[in-house]
């Protein structure tokens, strides 16, 4: 049966493709701004699978341009009236709807407080982009479906592109033209018997490490909200210092391993669940796995694979929900627009 979900998912190739031809102007306005007045560190303000992004955009930066970042919690600024020194601070505000107060109002404070502000949108005339020096929308167009998928990947294409273009990175920026059509490969994974295997689920973790572990958090994040699965990620670091001891055979482990040094410890520890009767899925671009292998495409870039992994994950996380009895298109008690304070 199809979705909103899965449609809003299949638009995302043709999505990049025109995203990468639009908004020149702003992206040099940008590299203009940063070059002119570099950044001594980076912070993000987001929530939801917006903050996701930002911590896949966290990554992009430290690999590219050495930068440290922050995730500032809204409620500094909203609920508490406090605004950190963020002068000499590159900040984003990311955001599908560009709509929510907490969000807006700590992006403001960083503009008011002197920083570069940059306003991650798919609404370009929403208030969170009024309040920022500049602003790259995501065109990812209408997005009917509660979980946000399309916005998600076009967040995340807009950040690498953004770096591409600010650090002159000729290989990451080749990488992108060819994403959509590694995109449209991925959105075809056959994820075999993963469906069935998890259906039956009441726990989970989903494993990642360095710029896969946010699309951990993103995959976590829709399996709650699409399946109503109590779904936790991990580095394959981080769940060695105590979260693997209630791992057992009733507890799966989705294992998220892209092609780089990250993805073979990810495959390494679920290699160990496995080996102690442990319930495992692997999504791997390698031509094997622990558990139940899961191919996915060839690596494009080590910085966008993660996106050509999350591309893949979402079909299967619809096709989940059916099976558990759910709407992915309607999460019990959520809206598209949520408004914190």
């Amino acid at each position: 049966m199809s979705s909103l979900m899965l449609q809003e998912v299949g638009e995302t190739p043709e999505r990049v493709t025109a995203m990468l031809r639009s908004d020149a102007d702003a992206y040099a306005a940008v590299k203009a701004a940063l070059d002119a007045r570099p950044p001594v560190f980076a912070a993000t303000v987001a929530r939801g699978s917006s903050d996701h992004a930002a911590a896949y955009g966290a990554m992009l930066l430290a690999f590219t341009a050495d930068l440290a970042t922050a995730s500032l919690p809204p409620s500094l600024a909203s609920r508490y009236g406090v605004a950190p020194r963020l002068d000499q601070a590159l900040v984003l505000g990311l955001s599908q709807s560009g709509a929510s107060p907490d969000i807006v109002q700590s992006l403001e404070a960083a503009t008011q407080g002197g920083a570069t502000t940059i306003a991650i949108v798919n609404q370009p005339g929403s208030p969170l982009a009024q309040v920022a020096r500049h602003c790259l929308p995501q065109r990812a167009g209408e997005e009917r479906s509660v979980a946000a998928t399309k916005s998600f990947m076009l967040t995340c294409v807009v950040l690498a592109r953004l770096v591409a273009t600010w650090r002159a990175d000729a290989a990451l920026a080749a990488a992108l033209e060819a994403l959509p059509e590694r995109l449209d490969a991925a959105i075809g994974t056959d994820w075999g018997a993963t469906v069935d295997l998890l259906a039956p689920a009441t726990n989970l973790y989903v494993l990642g490490r360095g710029p896969t572990l946010p699309i951990a958090g993103e995959a976590a994040l829709k399996l709650k909200e699409t399946s109503y699965l109590h779904a936790e990620a991990f580095s394959a670091a981080e769940v060695r210092h105590g979260p693997k001891a209630v791992i057992d055979s009733t507890f799966p482990l989705l294992a998220i391993a892209t092609g780089d040094a990250g993805g073979a410890d990810t495959t390494a520890f679920a290699a160990e669940v496995e080996a102690a009767g442990g319930t495992v899925v692997t999504a791997t671009p390698a031509s094997g796995g622990p558990g139940l292998h899961v191919q996915l495409p060839p690596p494009l870039h080590p910085l966008l694979d993660p996106i050509t992994a999350i591309a893949a994950f979402y079909p299967m996380a619809a096709a989940l929900a059916r099976a558990r009895g759910h709407d992915p298109d309607n999460p019990r008690g959520l809206k598209k627009v949520t408004s914190t304070v």
